[in-house]
C-alpha cells in the first residue's frame, strides 16, 4: 500500500513541510484533522514553532518527512 503525503504550504519557502498521513484517515479527514491540529496549536501558543505543531500532529499519527524544495519549474 502506498503512503499518502500531505504538503503543509507556507508563504516562506523554507517553512514548507511534508507529513505522512495516518493510514486510518482518508484525504478529507486528514485535511480536517491537520487544519484543526495546527489551528489549536497556534491558538494555544501564538509563538508556536514547527516543533510544537509537529509534536501535536505526531500525537494523532501524522509523521513528519524530511523533504527538500527543488528549483522552480519553467
Amino acid at each position: 500500500m502506498n503512503d499518502t503525503l500531505m504538503v503543509l504550504p507556507s508563504s516562506q519557502h523554507d517553512e514548507i513541510r511534508l507529513v505522512k498521513v495516518p493510514r486510518d484517515l482518508d484525504r478529507q479527514e486528514a485535511y480536517r484533522f491537520a487544519t484543526g491540529i495546527i489551528a489549536q496549536a497556534e491558538e494555544n501558543n501564538r509563538n508556536c514553532r514547527w516543533e510544537d505543531i509537529a509534536e501535536a500532529l505526531e500525537a494523532r499519527g501524522f509523521e513528519p518527512v524530511e523533504a527538500m524544495i527543488g528549483p522552480t519549474l519553467g
